[in-house]
């Protein structure tokens, strides 16, 4: 088993978009394993992103209401009705906000041999699969929040252990 370190917020290949994935081989197999033994060898995680264990690749592996797996070079359909539920992040430890999502989400994509794989989700399925499609176009949950609840999460994160430390 291989559990990877998870990178934290402050940490640029978190902000920066992700490669799509291009070559179907025994590297990228082993990152699928290295992804879900990350994402397994804790307890209470949804998913994990290839750039939150450091690779820059279009890959995340989930384990949320009943569904795990993965997907590489991911898109997104979203519905129209929405959720507000509480959302954390790995990269960004101990903090959890009322994040807008949208309430069903169906991910297109493929599996780790480059063959096509659908899965649609509603609910904290669906949640799961937005959070981590956009860990990899650069994005982090936080960057979603509006208002009051955004600049509560900017100040808690700035006091947190984990902020980037100007010099």
């Amino acid at each position: 088993m291989t559990m990877r370190p998870i990178r934290i917020i402050g940490d640029p290949v978190l902000r920066t978009p992700a490669a799509p994935v291009t070559s179907f081989d025994a590297e990228l197999h082993a990152l699928v394993a290295d992804l879900m033994d990350t994402l397994l060898g804790a307890p209470g995680r949804a998913g994990v992103a290839a750039p939150q264990i450091g690779v820059s690749a279009q890959v995340f592996v989930y384990d949320a209401d009943g569904h795990r797996g993965h997907l590489i070079n991911p898109t997104l359909e979203l519905g129209e009705d929405r959720q507000d539920d509480d959302e954390g992040c790995l990269s960004i430890p101990g903090r959890y906000f009322p994040t807008p999502r949208a309430m069903r989400a169906t991910a297109h994509g493929v599996d780790q041999y480059g063959q096509p794989l659908t899965i649609t989700g509603t609910g904290f399925l669906a949640r799961a699969l937005q959070h981590e499609t956009d860990h990899l176009a650069g994005r982090l949950y936080v960057d979603t929040l509006r208002g009051e609840t955004r600049r509560r999460a900017l100040r808690e994160i700035r006091a947190g252990r984990y902020a980037p430390r100007s010099r």
